[in-house]
Formats: structure tokens, sequence, C-alpha cells
């Protein structure tokens, strides 16, 4: 029998509040945690990242602010950041705190910097006082702090080899299990277990609501808002919350493996469209639960960050398998579901985190939808189409094959665009 206390374990682990675009946020964590150690006001800061994170935090909104990017998370995080927050490190920003972190980037304190020669993803933070210094480097995901140093001294390591990298995570584990065991545990789980997994759906509806109401973003969400009609209008709420998120409205969101992003796409079509059904609280809390599940194991495959857009091939995903089973489906139409929405999605790519996600997103939602609607009515796209393979976990790896060996150069020919160094 399988061990289905790991997967409740692996949800909470993946499923958690974040305050702002996850990637300068992982900054500003790494940035608290530096500075806590260091123990007294940061003269000077360096910060080493790797392409996903520079690409993902370059253009987009910072909580509380009308500024933008990594610097500005950074600068905020040495003044009022606290690690014990995690992904909501930056919750206590004000007016006040942001002008002296304008003028710590005026004053040229925090340099950054990107780092070419690692594999995965990598934040590292030096802080510097004086003779005095703290080092901590964060790999593989968002808050996984691998290694702390003061004045060059090793406090803290979570792994003395060589190739922390490679080592598997909690969210890896995820690769023990398959699409079936997936349904087999929604559908028996005690509601208990993962009734938490309601507070993202309100968390997710709130800053949804409050991105039509507000008309926040460019309008995306406001164009496709339709309540009358279920499907406009979670793409609509969806768009919308991302829409807020990335021009930096100060509400959190629950995330899904690592992502804010994602844990709008994972959530809310779902429970839009069970709300419009009529469908009882519990089976949709079951319905997400298994779309945050698919998400986290496709993630396990695709890497935390990617060239390709997690919101369609993996939160997409995802939802395409949670929209499947509240609509009545069975395993082989779940299955069908993933496999359509890959066959449909799986060329998008992940050009920075930006304003302009909010509409990958109202994409997502409907192919997922389409895709889910195909499924149940035992619409598959045959197996031997492109990368799809007969089983859905073969079609998840080759995409996680794709991604992660195909398009090894994707990545910097993107920032490089991104960057106008292309000629």
């Amino acid at each position: 029998m399988k061990d289905y206390e790991l997967l409740v374990n692996i949800l909470r682990d993946q499923v958690v509040p974040a305050l702002g675009c996850t990637e300068p946020t992982a900054v500003a964590y790494a940035v608290a945690k530096a500075k806590e150690v260091l123990g007294e006001d940061i003269t000077g800061l360096e910060i080493y990242v790797d392409r996903n994170i520079f690409k993902n935090g370059k253009e987009v909104g910072i909580p509380g602010t009308d500024k933008k990017g990594i610097l500005t998370a950074a600068a905020l995080s040495m003044v009022i950041g606290k690690s014990e927050y995690k992904l909501q490190v930056l919750k206590d920003v004000s007016d006040e705190s942001l002008k002296s972190a304008l003028d710590i980037i005026d004053r040229n304190m925090i340099k950054l910097n990107l780092k070419k020669d690692v594999k995965g993803l990598y934040i590292e933070v030096i802080a510097r006082k004086g003779r005095n210094s703290s080092r901590v480097i964060i790999r593989n995901s968002h808050l996984n702090i691998v290694m702390i140093e003061k004045n060059g001294t090793q406090i803290f390591s979570k792994d003395s080899g060589n190739n922390i990298a490679d080592k598997p995570s909690l969210r890896d584990k995820i690769r023990e299990f398959t699409i079936e065991d997936f349904k087999d545990f929604v559908d028996n789980v005690s509601y208990e277990k993962i009734k938490f997994i309601e507070d993202g759906i309100n968390m997710n509806e709130e800053i949804g609501k409050t991105g039509l109401k507000l008309d926040l973003g460019i309008g995306i969400g406001h164009l496709f808002n339709n309540s009358s009609n279920a499907e406009q209008y979670a793409k609509a709420i969806t768009s919308a919350a991302s829409e807020a998120r990335m021009s930096g409205y100060p509400l959190p969101v629950m995330s899904s493996a690592g992502s804010g992003n994602h844990g709008l796409v994972a959530i809310l079509p779902i429970a839009i469209i069970g709300e419009k059904m009529g469908v009882k609280r519990e089976k949709i809390v079951r319905s997400v639960a298994l779309s945050h599940l698919v998400t986290i194991y496709i993630k396990s495959y695709t890497g935390a960050l990617s060239p390709v857009c997690g919101c369609g091939v993996a939160a997409g995903v995802g939802a395409s398998a949670g929209l499947s089973y509240l609509m009545g489906g069975n395993l082989a139409q779940i299955k069908g579901a993933i496999k359509n929405m890959i066959a449909g999605i799986s060329g998008m790519i992940c050009d920075g985190a930006k304003i302009g996600c909010s509409y990958k997103l109202a994409i997502s939602v409907n192919a997922a939808l389409d895709a889910a609607k195909m499924a149940n009515r035992n619409i598959f796209i045959p197996s031997q189409d492109g990368i799809l393979d007969e089983s859905a976990e073969k079609t998840i790896r080759n995409l996680g094959r794709i991604s992660v060996e195909g398009m090894a150069n994707t990545d910097g020919v993107i920032l490089d665009v991104m960057m106008k160094e292309c000629k």
C-alpha cells in the first residue's frame, strides 16, 4: 500500500501562501535570513541568481509598492524582511520602508549578478558590515536553504556533498506515485487531512474578486468578466487574480509547487466551475487536491523553474485533471485530460514573470476546460501524436525531458532577447 501520508505532507509543503511573485520573494527571504545571521545593519549586499530567478524577477511588481524587480525586493528585505514569514517575507512593507529601500538602491549598496554555471534554482546572498559577513544559499526550491555561513564559518548545511541540486526533495518524492494513486488518494483520504486546501480556494478567490472589482492591471480579467457564464468567469477571475498579483497588489495567494500563478490556475477554475455547478464543497476541495498533486508531479520533472510556462504545462494540466474529476471523470478520462492538455499547450514558453502572464493564465484555464470536457466525452488525442505516450506518466516524463534536455539553451536566448542583447 502506498504511503498516502506522504502525499498529505507533500501537499502541506508545496501548497503555501505567497505574497508577490515567488522569485523576487525568494531572494528577499534569503536576504532576510542573511541579515538575521549577520546580526547588524547591512552596508553591502551581493546577490547571485540563476537565469530563471533573474528572468522571473525582472519585470514583476513588488507587493505594496509601485516598483518592480529583485533589487526592490532585496532592499525592502534589508529594511523590513523577516525570514519567519517565508513567502510573505515582505508583508510589513510601508511607505516609510519603501523610501528607505529606494535610498539603499540609490546608494548602490546591492550588487545583483547572474550566475550562469549552475543547475536549477539558485540564490546566493552575501551580506557585509565592516569585517563581518554572512552568506546564505538556496537551491532547488524557493525556501530550501542549503547552506549558511557567518564570517566564513559554516553554521548550517543541509548536505555536505557537492551535488545538492541532484538530491531528491520532498517534492520529488511524488514520483513514487502514479495518477491512479492520486485519484485513489483524493477518493479516500480523510477530508480533515486535506481540508486546509480550502484556505487556498478562499484566498485565491479573494484576490481574483478584488482584481475584478478594482480593475487592476491592464484589464484582461475585466474583459472576460461574465458572471452568468461559468467558463468565462473562471477565466476572468483567474486572470484578474494574476493581474493583481503581478502588479504588486498586497494580497497573498495560495501557491502550488512554488508558484503563486500556478496556484491560481490549479485552484480557481475548479473552484469557480464547481460553485457554478452546485457541487458540494468537499468534492471541490478533493478536485483541487488532485489538481495540486498533478501540478507538483509535473514540476518534479520539468524543474521548479523552466523554459516552459508552468502555468500552462504544469498547473494547467493539473487543472484539467481536477476539472475532469470534478465533472465525474473516471481514471481513464482523467488521464486523457492530462494527455489532451499536454498535446495542446506544451509549446508555451516562459519569458519571465510580468503582467502579461495574466493572459497566459486565461489561455491555460480555457485549454484545461476544453481538455477535461473532451476527455469526459471520451475524446482523446491519439497516443501516437507527438510527445504523447499510452501512459500519462510517461507523457509527463517526455514533457520533462523536452523542458530539461531539449530546451537547455532556450532560457539563455529568452534572457538575451529580454535584455535586448540580440541584434
